[in-house]
């Protein structure tokens, strides 16, 4: 099984900070090989740079990776993209990404604390 973490939840995964999660998400932590979109580890930094987060992209990537298993993606660019223009209930290119990415692998399992995105991807947990 495989579960993807789009940006909030990798964050909150990496400062442990996953108190309030349903089981099905701790389920899915425990059980499920974790991997998250490249788009995630964009606006991470992206994030980083306007001082929304304390920790760089590299920072965080290290921690989920070395610590905690959760895998960069690596299915090809092209895939995601080709997966991204059937998202059309957002403009934000990130939450486009990161849902298509999921999609692209087998409508992989998605945990995110989003609304939007959990109203428009149906595989989405929180």
């Amino acid at each position: 099984m495989i579960a993807y973490l789009d940006t909030q939840a990798l964050v909150w995964l990496s400062q442990g900070s996953l108190d309030d999660i349903s089981p099905n998400v701790t389920r899915l932590i425990q059980n499920a090989d974790l991997f998250y979109s490249p788009m995630v580890l964009f606006e991470l930094e992206l994030l980083y740079e306007v001082k929304r987060i304390k920790q760089s992209a590299r920072d965080i990537q290290r921690k989920v990776e070395y610590e905690l298993g959760v895998r960069l993606c690596d299915l090809p660019f092209s895939l995601i993209a080709a997966a991204a223009l059937d998202e059309k209930w957002t403009r934000d290119p990130f939450d486009r990404l990161i849902v298509a990415n999921a999609k692209a692998n087998g409508f992989a399992w998605l945990i995110s604390a989003d609304e939007e995105i959990r109203k428009h991807y149906p595989r989405t947990v929180w």
